[in-house]
């Protein structure tokens, strides 16, 4: 049995598979593939081995397949509510659906649990969430295409805020990039394409915090953002047009928070 929230848990059924185990697998999401098909299913990915380039999805398709020979069943949208060992050595596991499941050992693929978005501290941002794809406030990237042609802020300085200013930037009709500091916790590959992207004007990069969404009846329609001087780094009380940037969307791209 396999208590699971990210793309290991598929390569565990196999491997518990060869040794002639089965697996019941219990997910809080409705589908399989954990963090790969919930948060990035289109994104590229570059270091699986003997894969040079495979998006989310894909990868989660794969492995689903190479599974399938062992026949692993499935619990969506539930989650583990108690774990109990038993007199005869055996667990016990309940979830919230009322499914209960007894086997001699339970794998935790959890990771840092299930992730809820990480929402900035902006007033009355809950009115632009769930807009649809490619509009309002996004906390994921499900479907690429539906950024085609939009006005796209990204906030973020992690591998997501570039991997997504890189694989957008084409599609965008604009694309603006934010980040509090001159600095990324990213892959030098992926800076070094951010820079050359803004250096030939595709993208446009700010060292500034977003202070203010604007709108009306949740449709989104533009960011002031706060900028940051870059020598002194301290925030800066000036507000001119640049501070203000008119967006269809906005990718806030920290990274999500294990739900309790």
């Amino acid at each position: 049995m396999i208590y699971c929230r990210d793309k290991p848990h598929i390569r565990a059924v196999f491997e518990l598979g060869l040794l002639d185990l089965k697996c019941h697998l219990i997910d809080i999401l409705d589908r399989p593939g954990g963090q790969c098909t919930e948060l990035y299913p289109e994104k590229p990915i570059y270091d699986i081995p003997g894969l040079p380039i495979v998006t989310g999805q894909e990868l989660t398709n794969r492995l689903l397949e190479q599974v399938k020979p062992f026949d692993p069943q499935f619990h969506f949208g539930e989650m583990a509510t108690a774990l109990t060992k038993l007199p005869d050595g055996r667990w016990k596991l309940s979830t919230d659906a009322g499914t209960e499941l007894i086997a001699p050992v339970v794998v935790i693929a959890a990771g840092a649990g299930s992730f809820v978005p990480k929402r900035p501290p902006l007033a009355g941002i809950e009115a632009f969430e769930n807009a649809g794809d490619g509009v309002g406030v996004q906390y994921a990237v499900r479907k690429m295409e539906t950024f085609r042609g939009k006005n796209i802020l990204i906030a973020g300085g992690g591998d997501s805020a570039l991997d997504w200013t890189i694989n957008l930037a084409p599609l965008a009709k604009s694309l603006t990039l934010v980040h509090h500091r001159d600095g990324f916790r990213a892959a030098q590959h992926s800076v070094n394409q951010m820079r050359e992207l803004e250096a030939s004007g595709k993208v446009k990069f700010h060292v500034a915090s977003v202070k203010a969404l604007h709108g009306e009846q949740g449709k989104l329609s533009g960011a002031t953002l706060a900028n940051w001087d870059r020598a002194a780094l301290e925030r800066t009380p000036r507000l001119n047009p640049l501070d203000r940037r008119d967006v269809n969307g906005v990718h806030c791209a920290a990274k999500g928070e294990p739900s309790p």
